[in-house]
């Protein structure tokens, strides 16, 4: 235990493209330090995520991130990190560090599904909603809708059935020429534009289940593009902006249609966003605005919370250890990790 008699968790995530690490007070929930480093720059050439560098990005800035972590905060009690789901080399880097750190204090590791990170990330703020609530996690790798009763009680609705939102984001981009991260630059340039200047299309919007289907928006898109080009058009200037937003609200739309559906049909009148997508600003403003209209508090993370981070590990790890919860060092990086069989990562702290 630290000096000053508090008992102190360390998370570590490592599933993508940052490189997180924060500690939290196990018994008040107070975050002491969080610490991130962005990959976005080594992507960028790419235009997306590249397995390979990610993987070489974490080893190579683990000790940093770490170490500027635990600096000056005390004694370690828990060791947490993301097992999956995740690229599986970058996963294996951070949760190896962790395991490796919890053998050497000799103190207590504990595994942490990434979705249900997200799903948590809002447990770092007391005014957040308690549970039960549905949690609409949307990112460049994710885009699912759950039903989140606490920490191993989370229910998928449904999932993209394709390209997740973020990925959206990013090819739009990619097709207009914007460089990536393509969510930012889309959501910068959408704040000048029209959307409903063009028409897109809304995948699965009228059917009776939570899924949703974004490809088709990519399709739409390249046609409008390749239709602009043979009439002599350039896409710039005011024409962008359209475009840009019109893609954008067709994505919100979607988001938020079935977000609701579900929170109508089950009868929870809490909606609660997480995941990089989540910092959108036509999302936070529309999401909160539809919810009034329908009775429906809605929860928007700090954006700092929306992206991957390891104040959302923390938080799920905390749950779990209150629970007299942890897991074994024998923990393998499951990259597919389903969000339902999360309590299977754990076991009594004293068995």
């Amino acid at each position: 235990m630290s000096p000053a008699g508090r008992r102190l968790l360390l998370a570590i995530e490592s599933s993508c493209d940052e490189t997180a690490a924060a500690v939290v007070d196990i018994d008040s929930g107070s975050v002491l330090s969080s610490v991130i480093h962005s990959q976005t720059q080594a992507h960028a050439p790419f235009g997306g995520v590249v397995p390979e560098i990610a993987s070489r990005e974490h080893l190579e800035k683990i000790d940093v991130v770490v170490g500027d972590a635990l600096a000056g905060v005390g004694t370690v009690d828990v060791v947490a990190a993301t097992y999956g789901p995740g690229l599986v080399g970058a996963l294996l880097v951070g949760l190896g560090y962790a395991k490796g750190l919890a053998q050497g204090w000799g103190c207590p590791f504990v595994g942490v599904h990434h979705i249900e990170g997200h799903l948590m990330a809002a447990a770092a703020d007391p005014a957040s909603p308690p549970p039960p609530f549905i949690g609409l996690v949307v990112s460049g790798g994710h885009t699912a809708l759950y039903r989140f009763d606490g920490v191993g009680c989370a229910k998928l609705l449904g999932q993209t059935r394709d390209d997740a939102a973020g990925e959206a984001f990013d090819k739009t981009a990619k097709l207009l020429g914007l460089g990536y991260p393509g969510g930012i630059v889309i959501d910068q340039l959408s704040q000048q534009g029209d959307c409903n200047a063009v028409a897109m299309p809304r995948s699965l919007r009228d059917r009776s289940n939570y899924d949703f289907s974004f490809s088709g928006l990519k399709t739409a898109v390249r046609v409008h593009v390749d239709a602009a080009l043979k009439r002599g058009e350039r896409l710039e200037g005011q024409r962008l902006a359209d475009l840009c937003a019109s893609v954008q609200e067709a994505i919100v739309d979607m988001l938020l249609h079935k977000a609701l559906l579900a929170c109508r049909r089950l009868q929870i009148h809490t909606l609660v966003l997480g995941g990089g997508v989540a910092a959108n600003s036509r999302l936070r403003r529309e999401a909160v605005r539809r919810g009034q209209e329908l009775d429906v508090a809605v929860y928007l993370p700090p954006k700092a919370l929306c992206t991957d981070n390891a104040v959302m590990i923390a938080m799920a790890a905390r749950a779990w250890v209150q629970q007299g919860r942890s897991s074994s060092l024998s923990l393998m990086a499951a990259p597919d990790a389903l969000v339902e069989a999360s309590s299977t990562a754990l076991v009594s702290l004293s068995g």
